[in-house]
């Protein structure tokens, strides 16, 4: 469960229903981490900075594209 979290350039390149399932995914992921840490069971802390900031970049992209910021990515299907 070592893995880095998604760069903003791979945040937008993604349509709207990757992102609200990414952002689902990510506050899943969240909550498992918090609770291995409350379980002394989390080796490495970062990984909760790291998925509160994946999901604060996934939120903001979607609520740039809700206010007509920024257009849907490369994986939309318009």
């Amino acid at each position: 469960m070592a893995t880095k979290g998604l760069k903003i350039a791979e945040v937008r390149d993604r349509s709207d229903e990757e992102l609200l399932a990414s952002r689902d995914r990510a506050r899943d992921e969240l909550f498992r981490l918090k609770l291995g840490r409350f379980t002394n069971q989390l080796t490495n802390v970062m990984q909760i900075r790291q998925k509160r900031r994946e999901i604060a970049r996934i939120e903001t992209t979607i609520s740039a594209r809700r206010r007509g910021l920024e257009q849907a990515g490369a994986g939309a299907k318009e």
